[in-house]
Formats: structure tokens, C-alpha cells, sequence
């Protein structure tokens, strides 16, 4: 297993276990929009190793393990590493773009980073196939674009701290850097970067309306 997977996950574990256990370091590094405003932008990056609880932290951890060795063996640790940060932030940067009047919106969790590795590993092998539940078979690409749906419910429903409108801003980073790296897809995986583009734009959309 490679070790920089494999230290992103750890990293991620120890940290968010801290957070379950310390709630005044939560609070500190959690992203929160009337904190990052007074200039406490450490929050944009630390929110991500921060998670709601166990079942959210595995959902992420078990996803990036999944999908990250594609990303790595297609196209390299450095781009593995760049696009995981990118997706970070694209997803902070997103989710500060949508919440930025609301002093009060806080969110956590790694969403962000997962996706955008999610979708460039989609991107490189749109054959793959995943055990939904364990049990299911269902095709990666139906799964990349049913998280973003769902992430569309969370972010209207604004029931739980979870940062779904970070698993847009990843998504479009794990695709863009993507494409660019390997812009042969365009003509050679037509359908897939078709499809993966629709809850992209239907989130923009959606904003556009007023209904988000």
C-alpha cells in the first residue's frame, strides 16, 4: 500500500479522533465562516481532517482507499498528492463561495479531497465496478454521480455538520486536473466526462434558482 495513502489516512484518523474527544480543539479547527472571516483561514485546511463521527470518518477513509491506488497508479504519487490538496481546497474555497453571509456555518470532514480523488479515478477507469454495501455491484460511475445527488439533498435538507457543498468544489478540481493531465478523454471517454459534468452543473443550476 502506498505510503503516502496510507499517511493521509492515519493523519485523518488521529486527528479526527482528537476532535471526538476534545471538543474545544474541534471547535478551533472545524471550518467555521465568521471565524475564517476575522482571518482564521487555517480552518479552510485543518476542517477537512476533522470529522462528524466514526461512521463519517470510516465512509470517507474507506472511499479514499478504494479509489486513491487508481489515481496513483494511472497517473503518479504527485499528481495523487496535488489533486488531494486541490480538492481541499476547491472544496473550502466552494463552500466559503456559498456560506460567506452566514457567520454562523460551520462543517467538517475530508468530502472535499475524497471526491476529487473519487471522480479522477472514475475519470481513469470507468469500467470499475464497486460492492455497494459490500454486497451490491454498481458501476463507479453511477456512484460518483450518486454521491453529488446526495450531497445536493444534504446541502438543502441542513440537517447534519457534514460539508457537502465541499464534495462539488473536489469533484471539480479531481476532474479538471484530470482532463488536463490526460486530455485524450475528451475524444476517447466522451460519455464518462458527460456524465460526470451533469451534478456539477445541476449544483450551479440549483444556486442560480434559489434553490439551495
Amino acid at each position: 500500500m502506498d505510503i503516502f495513502l496510507i499517511s493521509i489516512i492515519v493523519l485523518t484518523c488521529i486527528v479526527s479522533y482528537k476532535g471526538f474527544t476534545d471538543p474545544a480543539f474541534f471547535r478551533k479547527y472545524e471550518f467555521h465562516i465568521g471565524s475564517i472571516r476575522a482571518g482564521d483561514q487555517i480552518r479552510m485546511f485543518s476542517s477537512a481532517f476533522l470529522h462528524a463521527d466514526i461512521m463519517h470518518l470510516a465512509f470517507n477513509m474507506l472511499t479514499l482507499y478504494f479509489f486513491a491506488p487508481v489515481v496513483i497508479a494511472y497517473l503518479g504519487n504527485f499528481y495523487f498528492l496535488l489533486i488531494y490538496a486541490a480538492s481541499l481546497l476547491a472544496g473550502s474555497l466552494l463552500t466559503y463561495y456559498f456560506h460567506k453571509n452566514n457567520y454562523g456555518y460551520r462543517a467538517i470532514g475530508a468530502s472535499g479531497a475524497v471526491t476529487g480523488i473519487l471522480y479522477a479515478a472514475i475519470l481513469l477507469r470507468p469500467d470499475m465496478t464497486l460492492g455497494l454495501y459490500f454486497i451490491i455491484p454498481v458501476p463507479a460511475y453511477v456512484f460518483g454521480i450518486g454521491y453529488l445527488l446526495y450531497s445536493i439533498y444534504g446541502m438543502r435538507a441542513k440537517r447534519d455538520n457534514i460539508g457537502h457543498t465541499a464534495h462539488f468544489g473536489g469533484a471539480i478540481a479531481g476532474y479538471l486536473i484530470t482532463l488536463a493531465r490526460v486530455p485524450e478523454m475528451f475524444t476517447e471517454n466522451t460519455l464518462m466526462v458527460v456524465l460526470l459534468a451533469i451534478p456539477i452543473v445541476l449544483l450551479f443550476v440549483l444556486e442560480k434558482a434559489g434553490k439551495l
